[in-house]
């Protein structure tokens, strides 16, 4: 799940129209914003297989700590009570604890069973990855119906609010196909994945400031 995560956030604007869309990507994306510092920590691990389908290159091997639903649970208590203090908003705290553990549920359509329930219990996951039309007929979807809620609940303020989006949009869009028709990473470069995969934090400044221009 790619642009599924985005989805969640972007859709969430209209159940929490105080809340940045930064806070909002973070909370869906927080367990993949985890997933590479812990395994460039060596506490978890995955490795990259030859001949897989685009959506099954990384086998994930072990990444309880920030892929089981009770630490998306935990996490998502965490950014609750973070967001509910820093800003005495609770509702908009309550849609940031439920996006953290979306991200679990949306996870489990599309993985195969490698999603633990906890760490050391029993794994799970429906396989829809097993499908790349299916995968990206629902995660399309899902895209959509999100972007569409959050043009919804929001209005350029000025020129920018509407050019930047839709830049925004289009990047996620193109990064989403890169990982579909773009070559697999090559065997062994799983430090050079994670890296890669933790920079992506940069989604998240960019959100807030495409969100300062939007009410």
């Amino acid at each position: 799940m790619f642009i599924g995560h985005f989805a969640a956030g972007f859709g969430a604007k209209r159940w929490a129209p105080r809340v940045s869309l930064g806070w909002l990507i973070l909370a869906p994306l927080l367990l993949d914003v985890l997933w590479p510092f812990y395994s460039l920590a060596g506490i978890e691990r995955f490795r990259i297989q030859s001949g897989g389908a685009p959506f099954r290159n990384l086998v994930f091997e072990s990444y309880p700590w920030s892929h089981s639903l009770l630490m998306a649970v935990v996490y998502g208590v965490i950014l609750r009570a973070l967001y509910r203090w820093r800003t005495g908003d609770v509702r908009g705290a309550n849609v940031l604890g439920v996006l953290v553990v979306s991200h679990w549920l949306l996870d489990w359509i599309t993985h195969d069973a490698d999603l633990p329930l906890w760490p050391g219990g029993p794994t799970t996951g429906l396989g829809l990855w097993r499908s790349v039309p299916g995968t990206v007929a629902v995660e399309s979807l899902l895209f959509v119906a999100g972007v569409w809620l959050y043009l919804g609940a929001t209005r350029s303020k000025d020129r920018l609010g509407g050019i930047a989006l839709w830049a925004f949009l289009v990047l996620i869009v193109l990064l989403y196909a890169i990982s579909i028709v773009g070559p697999p990473p090559p065997l062994g470069a799983e430090r050079l994945v994670s890296l890669t995969a933790s920079t992506f934090l940069v989604v998240l400044p960019i959100a807030w400031w495409i969100d300062r221009h939007r009410e």
